[in-house]
């Protein structure tokens, strides 16, 4: 594919010069930008870098007028930049500030992983989440994780088990964590487990259950949503859960819960599928 200033410079020198060519010439020499990028970089330039550096001056000078003008360019959304090359003049093109905003969301969002989570969810944010009596208390919680994560990234920090009856904003809590996250630079993975454990079932006739499991393990900070919502089998609790947490245990990476029992109750639905006896404390 031809370079756009080649294609440049052979209309700039094509048709013997015509009787628009000097002044064309002359109104880009005068451009006030070219001019004064001219006289700062006077010494690094050869005397005669202007004459020799035409095509790239009118490309810049074209790109720059339709910018102005709001129309199409060859590179939409960025914008052109002199630079010294070789003595001469040549373009740099830098993403402008509308691009950069859209790269930075975009790169926000690549940090935070759902697997098997409502879309919405990415969008959660903890100014807009809804909190009175104990939700108070948990997002408070939340804040001060996030708070610690991000001036200490790499040391442990614990996780929290956010439980409550359906529909109070456990979901959304976790992904206004994330989000936040998202913000510093943070990766997390939210999962919904009930939807994983059906999918880790049918992965097991293309061998694709221990890939899917060590991409969850690793994640910096993951986030089970909905644990207890279905009975669990022992396969999925041994093969699949216990794998990840036995992992992120031993590597310290913090580990979120969301789930309609509370603790203790999750923990005897758990028991009671081990067949072992319990006792409170």
């Amino acid at each position: 594919m031809e370079n756009v200033s080649e294609s440049m410079k052979k209309i700039l020198t094509s048709k013997h010069l015509n009787e628009n060519f000097d002044a064309l010439v002359t109104t880009v020499k005068q451009d006030p930008e070219i001019t004064n990028f001219v006289k700062e970089h006077q010494a690094d330039l050869a005397d005669d870098a202007v004459e020799r550096s035409i095509a790239k001056l009118y490309e810049f000078y074209n790109v720059k007028q339709k910018n102005a003008r709001q129309e199409k360019t060859f590179a939409p959304g960025y914008l052109p930049h002199l630079v010294v090359n070789d003595r001469l003049i040549d373009i740099a093109y830098s993403a402008s500030p509308e691009v950069q905003a859209r790269q930075k969301e975009l790169a926000q969002k690549r940090l935070v992983t759902n697997i098997l989570m409502p879309k919405d969810i990415q969008n959660a944010s903890f100014s807009d989440y809804y909190r009175d009596g104990n939700k108070s208390n948990a997002l408070a919680a939340a804040v001060d994780f996030v708070s610690g994560m991000e001036n200490n990234p790499k040391g442990f920090h614990q996780g929290l088990y956010v439980y409550g009856p359906f529909g109070v904003g456990k979901t959304y809590l976790l992904g206004a964590i994330a989000k936040q996250l998202s913000l510093s630079g943070i990766q997390t993975t939210l999962v919904h487990f009930p939807s994983l454990a059906v999918e880790m079932k049918s992965a097991i006739s293309d061998n694709s259950v221990a890939g899917k499991i060590d991409s969850i393990k690793k994640s910096p900070v993951l986030m089970i949503d909905d644990i207890g919502a279905d009975s669990m089998s022992s396969w999925v609790r041994d093969d699949i859960l216990g794998v990840i947490l036995e992992y992120r245990m031993q590597q310290q990476l913090p580990t979120f819960f969301s789930s309609n029992f509370q603790w203790n109750n999750l923990r005897m639905s758990i028991y009671e599928l081990l067949n072992v006896e319990t006792m409170s404390h």
